[in-house]
């Protein structure tokens, strides 16, 4: 097991970054479907157009990776925050890990799949 160290000038840095990183990709994937959402009809055969760019799919794919690192994140640290018993926090660890790899193998056979 890793034993974090609680002090110094560093503790929690790398989170913090990876956090807002993230943060601000998330925030351009928004703002680019807002932008693609006002601009052009919704029909079938735009949406169909959209996702059949292979830099589209690549950024939907970056979308979504960047909001599972940011779940992990977060729910680690939640757990790492609140939940004592190291027995749980470890199943809750690996439940969630388990699931967010899930959602990402999903993830990659829709977008390839369109």
């Amino acid at each position: 097991m890793v034993k974090r160290i609680v002090s110094g000038a560093h503790y929690g840095l790398k989170d913090w970054l990876i956090q807002r990183v993230t943060a601000v990709v998330m925030a351009c994937y928004t703002l680019f479907l807002t932008g693609f959402l006002l601009t052009r009809p919704l029909t079938f055969a735009s949406w169909q157009g959209l996702f059949h760019s292979e830099a589209v799919r690549l950024f939907s794919l970056l979308f979504l990776f960047s909001v599972f690192v940011h779940a992990w994140v977060g729910m680690r640290d939640i757990f790492m925050d609140y939940v004592h018993p190291p027995v749980i926090r470890l199943a809750l660890h690996v439940a969630v890990i388990l699931a967010l790899l899930a959602y990402a193998a999903w993830a990659v056979q829709i977008l390839w799949s369109v």
